[in-house]
């Protein structure tokens, strides 16, 4: 498939379906289907405690899931009294490894409701096929960073490039948890994978030392080149002064929108870490619904719903 017969197929999902005037602030049950005109929610963790089921990796134990549960339920009852209707759930190596089994269990219980961004080892034989084969578990975009392999290797070898190529044919993105410094290997992807699309996550971590660099600013808008790139504006709890209402981090949320239009910027939680040390899911929403005022309705449409939809709902 052609990058065009994508974009195609993905805007005709979305049209005519517009955003809720004011976000509600009443519950519905998470077993119904969700509204089409609720918010989307672009990156959330969630992890239960059936380890015979879904055992944990990398050694560890219940007494390191901190917090000690966050699963499906508990997130839908934490989003959905403030109009977020659908999830992206993030793959957690921390605790899950290389295992995508647990969100692909989720996401297929409630497949109106979630979809996955899971991780594949591309080290091993033939992770492009993997990648493909698990479009059909909702998995429309895989965890890449760094912090596994290092920013020297993190993105070499030929089963990273089969994995971006591969994203090109499916529309899965790469969606890159990273650092400033990593923003030039990512730029060079770009220029080698033009029609793969890619999602930065939590503005690159810019700001995660409690500073607003802006050479590591205008590195991360330097991507908006790349028409495939799309930033989340997210982990308002790890940015900046790191306190809530975060209204420190609008000059950054403001550079990125104007840098990369709304069409490529998504706003996301990172719960289960937005919800606790007292923060708090509904000041991440109100940050961008309430505070940033240089964004229209159309604008806040974009950010809170139809980039994701756009994004990872295509499926």
């Amino acid at each position: 498939m052609n990058s065009n017969n994508k974009l195609t197929r993905r805007d005709a999902l979305v049209t005519g379906v517009a955003l809720a005037a004011s976000v509600s602030m009443s519950s519905t049950n998470y077993a119904e289907s969700p509204k089409e005109s609720g918010l989307i929610d672009a990156h959330s963790h969630i992890w239960g405690r059936d380890l015979e089921k879904f055992p944990l990796s990398n050694g560890k134990t219940l007494a390191d899931l901190a917090p000690p549960s966050f699963t499906a339920e508990e997130l839908l009852d934490t989003c959905q009294p403030l109009g977020i209707e659908r999830v992206v759930l993030i793959q957690h190596s921390i605790y899950h490894g290389w295992d995508n089994r647990y969100l692909i269990h989720e996401a297929a219980r409630m497949p109106d409701r979630f979809r996955v961004v899971g991780m594949v080892d591309d080290t091993q034989p033939h992770p492009d096929v993997l990648c493909e084969k698990l479009l059909a578990d909702r998995v429309t975009g895989f965890r890449i960073t760094s912090g596994i392999r290092g920013k020297d290797k993190w993105l070499t070898g030929p089963g990273m490039n089969a994995m971006w190529k591969m994203g090109a044919k499916t529309g899965q993105a790469m969606c890159c948890l990273i650092n400033p410094d990593d923003l030039p290997a990512v730029s060079h992807m770009c220029q080698h994978h033009p029609d793969t699309n890619v999602v930065i996550d939590h503005f690159a971590r810019v700001g995660i030392d409690g500073e607003i660099r802006e050479s590591d600013l205008n590195q991360l808008c330097a991507l908006a080149k790349y028409p495939h790139v799309h930033v989340k504006v997210s982990a308002y709890y790890a940015l900046g002064k790191k306190k809530p209402p975060y209204l420190d981090l609008l000059p950054m949320i403001r550079r990125v929108v104007d840098a990369f239009g709304p069409e490529r910027t998504m706003w996301a939680s990172d719960a289960p870490y937005q919800v606790v040390d007292g923060h708090s899911y509904k000041a991440s929403v109100e940050l961008i619904r309430d505070h940033a005022d240089f964004l229209s309705a159309s604008d806040k449409e974009w950010l809170f719903r139809k980039t994701a939809e756009k994004v990872f709902f295509f499926v």
